[in-house]
């Protein structure tokens, strides 16, 4: 633990113009809400202490903030009234916490900069740090600054100031480096700062960046540490500007898997999330999407038109146009095309689960197959069994669920349909057509329905006049006279 680091994140704004019900910092991106990105940014430096500042719909984001990040101190912002005020606030919540900093590094971080990384702020840090500042502020260099707070430099090239758009003059406009909003402070140069960090500006709030003011006032050092990845400190205020983030931040995903060994064979239709875990010498096919905490093993195969979300892909194995969800899908098993594997799903090594098949809290051994056109709903299915095209597993009576459960090297028959609760022996069979609602014991062959019978004529008897009864009449060479009269197909 960073003992001297305390952590202060801004979440407080309502995000209006994402025109949602759901906070903007909540929003996806990747695989985690953007305040989820930032969050795990911050917390692999190892911070002593972290506050979050919650005010829009803080019965939302606190819970989320506190599940990730459990030691978390919330505070809470009832009035909006900016930065410097937010900042204030959540120094007066650590101190009710017995947790207030004495000294060290208080790193004020905003809550929707998803593409932050840890190593961009540990440098920071460190910068800060070696420049002995009471303030340092993370900035970059952009071609389009409009909107963004400009930084200030005197004529030595320390920071004067930090001036917002609406407060610039022309020649402050023209200034290129920003402020990324990301402010590293002395702890008791902070504590005293907030309490004189004034509102007299064109929007009337309490500026965070009057610090730096405050501190060249002071005669202390104020530095910039300025990164050329920008696009680490961007926010996102609209759907557009979080689908832009989200495309750059998959870019940076895909790519850092490539170049870890997995072949990706078309970047812009593949999606991968931040928590999925690629193994080298995995291949992802186009229009494939990896999300959640799905982990595939290598030599694996993955797509195309696969989405997998919280899955396990063994190595060797063979996915193509599946949907799956907490799945489990074993070493060299096959699955697709056009599976559909729900919850609980587990696929055995060397197993299949062909074509059209949906699967539901199903286990497959080894080397167990479910080709073809099949539902199978809670079910265990045994070592080397084989399960016929077109079968039912009944697992619904109206109010409860049941199980079925098949033996090892069982053969059933096509267009079968089990009635669970039943259980069918190790290598037994069941023929063609079955319905089984009674057990099958071990080496038995179950058969439902009765002898096949054949009434010869039925079709000149029955559809006379139809191609159908002239087909029959033809083949087996029957001199009959049809009655045209009757309606032709």
């Amino acid at each position: 633990m960073t003992e001297q680091l305390t952590v202060i994140v801004l979440a407080a704004g309502g995000g209006t113009r994402m025109k949602s019900k759901t906070p903007k910092v909540l929003h996806p991106i990747g695989g985690r809400s953007m305040i989820g990105h930032v969050l795990a940014a911050v917390g692999a430096l190892d911070p002593a202490r972290l506050v979050a500042v919650v005010g829009h719909q803080r019965e939302v984001v606190g819970p989320h903030v506190t599940e990730r990040v459990p030691d978390a101190v919330l505070a809470v912002q009832e009035d909006q009234l900016g930065t410097g005020h937010a900042v204030r606030v959540a120094l007066e919540a650590l101190a009710e916490a017995g947790l207030a900093p004495e000294s060290g590094t208080v790193l004020v971080a905003n809550g929707d900069t998803p593409l932050l990384e840890t190593a961009t702020l540990q440098a920071f840090l460190d910068a800060h740090t070696a420049a002995s500042a009471a303030v340092s502020v993370l900035s970059g260099l952009v071609e389009d600054p409009f909107g963004y707070g400009r930084i200030v430099r005197d004529a030595d090239g320390f920071v004067d100031a930090i001036v917002e758009e609406k407060d610039a003059t022309a020649e402050q406009r023209a200034i290129n480096e920003i402020n990324s909003g990301i402010l590293a402070f002395d702890a008791s140069f902070l504590a005293d700062c907030v309490t004189r960090i004034d509102n007299d500006n064109a929007k009337g709030e309490y500026y965070l960046t009057t610090a730096v003011g405050i501190a060249r006032g002071d005669g202390l050092v104020v530095s910039a540490h300025a990164i050329e990845d920008e696009l680490q400190t961007e926010g996102a205020n609209d759907r557009a500007q979080l689908a832009a983030l989200g495309r750059e931040l998959n870019r940076r995903i895909v790519t850092r898997w490539m170049r870890d060994g997995v072949t990706v064979i078309d970047p812009e239709t593949t999606w991968i999330d931040v928590g999925v875990e690629l193994a080298p010498d995995v291949t992802i096919l186009p229009g494939t999407q990896l999300l959640g905490a799905t982990v595939v093993a290598e030599d694996a195969v993955v797509g195309p038109d696969t989405t997998l979300a919280d899955c396990e892909v063994g190595a060797g194995a063979r996915v193509v146009r599946t949907h799956a969800q907490l799945a489990v899908i074993g070493a060299e098993a096959n699955v697709g095309p056009f599976s559909y594997l729900r919850p609980g799903t587990v696929v055995g090594d060397r197993g299949k689960l062909g074509a059209f098949v949906e699967a539901k809290n199903a286990v497959l051994g080894e080397g167990a197959k479910v080709p073809h056109l099949s539902y199978v709903g809670d079910a265990e299915i045994g070592e080397g069994t084989n399960i016929g095209a077109g079968t039912i597993f009944a697992n619904y009576d109206g109010v409860n669920k049941h199980r079925t459960t098949i033996g090892r090297h069982a053969r059933t028959g096509s267009n079968n349909t089990f009635i669970a609760p039943v259980t069918v022996g190790d290598g037994a069979g069941t023929a063609g057509g079955t319905t089984v609602r009674e057990d099958v014991p071990p080496g038995a062959l179950a058969v439902s329905a009765g002898p096949q019978r054949n009434l010869l004529g039925w079709a000149e008897r029955s559809r006379p006049g139809t191609a159908q009864a002239r087909a029959a009449a033809e083949a087996s060479g029957a001199d009959v006279t049809l009655d045209t009269s009757a309606t032709s197909e």
